[in-house]
């Protein structure tokens, strides 16, 4: 009697979610490798990451989706339309919860912050509905929290008709999330695999690069800067000893923001610098040569270049 060999699975997974609710944490848990910036800022996915992740016989492919909000600016919308787009073209959508933010509203202990993503959970929820789809509700940051008071949200949120079944997770820790891949792995569709075994992510490195120096950027400057700042990688040049020299523009929307990114005697912005370029280095496996410039542009979620650069739809 012969063993037959298991049928290889692929496709797309889409992780939508209220901004901050752990869906970039989650795709770099499930994949194993970083491929989306995490900081304590919420909205910092700007464009759907794919990211590859593999269980057993099955390739998925992970759409992190920007955090779905009510849009107040053109970026906004972009963004929004673009994590509604990821999840209508996947096979599989993931609808992740900050269930801590949702028991302490649920205590009346909640912060404003809370507050606004069980305003953003609920919409993401009704157009799921509006639309006809289905999804898999996981509630993320477990834990710390009751377990009654967990499986009280859990059953709230079962009961709006959208969700097909239930996962308890630790994007942090990874509590949870190996029997959540496992669920996604069988429900690819049979296919060969997308990508090679050995690919991670399908982002292109000048937007990568940009990403992470934006986390650096987000992780030293989170209290005083708003997000009125982006990164772009404007030249990307692979040199004869092969390095690569990456030159990278930070664009804020206020004069009295760029001193805050250079901080004294340029300190701050050589720190952001030399983190980038460490990570880029290691990313990429050869040195690599940064150099940064800021820039003060008021118009800059204005720019085409930018949005086609995150494939984002500037005429939403």
């Amino acid at each position: 009697m012969t063993e037959t060999t298991p049928t290889p699975r692929a496709g797309f997974a889409a992780i939508i979610g209220a901004p901050n609710a752990g869906k970039s944490t989650l795709v770099n848990r499930l994949t194993g490798s970083k491929v989306s910036i995490v900081t304590q800022k919420v909205q910092t996915t700007r464009f759907p990451v794919r990211g590859i992740a593999i269980h057993e016989q099955s390739q998925i492919v992970l759409v992190d989706t920007p955090g779905i909000f009510k849009p107040r600016r053109r970026l906004d919308r972009a963004m929004v339309a673009s994590a509604w787009g990821g999840a209508q073209d996947a096979d599989a959508v993931v609808h992740l919860v900050d269930v801590a933010a949702e028991i302490a509203v649920a205590a009346r202990e909640g912060s404003a912050a809370d507050h606004r993503q069980i305003e953003d959970t609920r919409a993401i929820a009704e157009n799921l509905k509006a639309t006809g789809a289905t999804a898999i509700l996981a509630l993320n940051k477990i834990d710390g929290v009751r377990r009654d008071a967990m499986l009280g949200v859990s059953q709230e949120l079962y009961d709006l008709g959208v969700y097909s079944e239930v996962f308890m997770i630790s994007a942090a820790d990874g509590s949870g999330v190996d029997d959540l891949k496992a669920r996604l792995a069988a429900l690819m569709p049979e296919g060969v695999w997308l990508y090679p075994e050995d690919q991670s992510a399908d982002v292109p490195l000048r937007v990568l690069a940009a990403e992470i120096t934006r986390e650096k950027l987000y992780l030293r400057v989170h209290e005083e800067l708003p997000y009125s700042a982006a990164v772009e990688t404007t030249a990307f040049e692979e040199k004869p000893d092969g390095s690569a020299r990456i030159e990278q523009t930070v664009y804020v929307e206020r004069d009295s923001q760029r001193p805050i990114i250079l901080g004294k005697g340029g300190h701050t912005l050589k720190w952001i610098g030399q983190k980038a370029r460490e990570e880029l280095t290691e990313l990429m496996d050869r040195p690599v040569h940064l150099f940064i410039t800021v820039k003060v542009d008021p118009k800059w979620q204005d720019s085409r270049a930018l949005y086609a650069q995150f494939g984002l739809d500037f005429d939403v």
